[in-house]
């Protein structure tokens, strides 16, 4: 229980994804539902990716990982990448670690 009052819950987070990929490396985020199970997301990016290109894999990782039923993810401005709840408990998105260097990632909450 200690781990999920230490959540920051929202229904919708916004990744944003800054400067591209100066090396072969992997992002890693975690999404935890209330009450729920945490999914880790890992995906590798490849050195030279622009930032778009960064945010499109970032996009695509998630949309693979999480139910389309629950989650909702989109591109926004290009570099950003959205996670919407469609129904179910509100959740968390966390950006756990990179090892691409170059490229940064906020999450915030929307």
């Amino acid at each position: 229980a200690a781990a999920q009052d230490a959540l920051r819950l929202s229904n919708k987070w916004r990744i944003e994804v800054s400067e591209g990929a100066n090396n072969d490396g992997t992002i890693t985020f975690r999404v935890t539902p209330k009450d729920g199970t945490p999914v880790d997301v890992v995906r590798e990016i490849k050195d030279g990716r622009s930032e778009n290109g960064v945010a499109s894999v970032v996009r695509e990782a998630l949309k693979k990982a999480l139910d389309p039923k629950v989650y909702k993810v989109e591109k926004d401005d290009g570099e950003d990448v959205l996670v919407k709840k469609r129904k179910g408990p509100d959740f968390e998105v966390k950006f756990v670690e990179s090892t691409v260097k170059g490229t940064r990632i906020d999450v915030e909450k929307e």
